[in-house]
């Protein structure tokens, strides 16, 4: 499932020991989905993604993420996870930039040769 819309805050990173030993950490981040009626949706991402991710607030992100919901003394509890967070507007593009290539200096095309060529559209204006 993905979620796409704006971080609106980042709240405290959360560490702890699991049962084996290990450490874990975990933070969670509020993201306003847009619309008529606009929501928030608390997220969380576990581990080494949150400085993978480098997640701020402010940022346009779509994420994708994995809900599960678990029972604890009659109670329901709904946990979201990110798993991929893609940044709007961070797309890579050839060049650096995504203006489109420069042409210029490049030989201009040789007329004569379409001339002569028998086409049905031979009156048409197209450019192409």
């Amino acid at each position: 499932m993905e979620i796409t819309g704006k971080i609106v805050q980042t709240l405290p990173k959360q560490t702890g020991n699991a049962r084996n030993g290990s450490t874990w950490e975990k933070q969670e981040f509020i993201i306003e989905v847009p619309g008529q009626y606009p929501k928030k949706v608390c997220f969380n991402l576990w581990g080494d993604k949150i400085a993978k991710f480098n997640i701020k607030d402010g940022d346009d992100v779509t994420i994708a993420v994995d809900v599960e919901s678990r029972e604890y003394n009659g109670r329901w509890y709904t946990d979201i996870r990110a798993w991929n967070v893609t940044k709007q507007g961070a797309a890579p593009s050839v060049g650096g930039n995504n203006s489109l290539p420069n042409f210029e200096g490049a030989p201009a095309a040789d007329s004569s040769a379409s001339s002569n060529a028998t086409s049905p559209f031979e009156d048409d204006d197209l450019p192409f």
